[in-house]
């Protein structure tokens, strides 16, 4: 997380903040998912069944991929100095474009696209990010994120 004079984050529109680190998605972490979430469709769990499907294996659900972003951009996020807190605001848009694959390595590419001052010390800052998957041309999902900021 990087931390910036009030003045360089209200400006910040249109920094791109790079990428994170790869990150496994193994069939455990899927295994896992469908137990919390209580998806337990084949396609996510089954091997077997889902070898037969166009994907040719299980694949992540599209929710797992969305959950991963914040610990992938826990070192790529910009606030202001004097933050306070931060909560998840919502998205302008969400679009899953590939599944990700049993066992595939992906990461998100970050950008800040605005940064909108709501209120006295209330900040709205709009990512823009990309869940990349390793070798895979498009990525399983591009996003427009919000965040609340508030500070002190």
């Amino acid at each position: 997380m990087a931390q910036v004079s009030i003045e360089e984050f209200l400006s910040a529109g249109g920094t791109d903040l790079g990428v994170s680190d790869w990150l496994n998605v193994d069939q455990e972490r899927i295994n896992q998912f469908a137990d919390v979430t209580l998806d337990h469709q084949f396609i996510h769990i089954d091997p077997v069944a889902a070898a037969k499907t166009p994907f040719g294996g299980t694949v992540a659900h599209g929710f797992l991929s969305l959950s991963l972003l914040p610990h992938l951009m826990k070192d790529l996020t910009l606030v202001p100095k004097n933050v306070v807190m931060g909560v998840n605001y919502g998205f302008n848009s969400l679009r899953f474009l590939t599944p990700v694959a049993v066992n595939s390595n992906v990461r998100a590419n970050v950008s800040v696209k605005e940064v909108i001052e709501k209120n006295p010390n209330q900040y709205l800052i709009t990512y823009t990010v990309a869940l990349e998957i390793e070798g895979v041309d498009k990525p399983a999902l591009v996003a427009e994120w919000l965040t609340m900021l508030f500070t002190g």
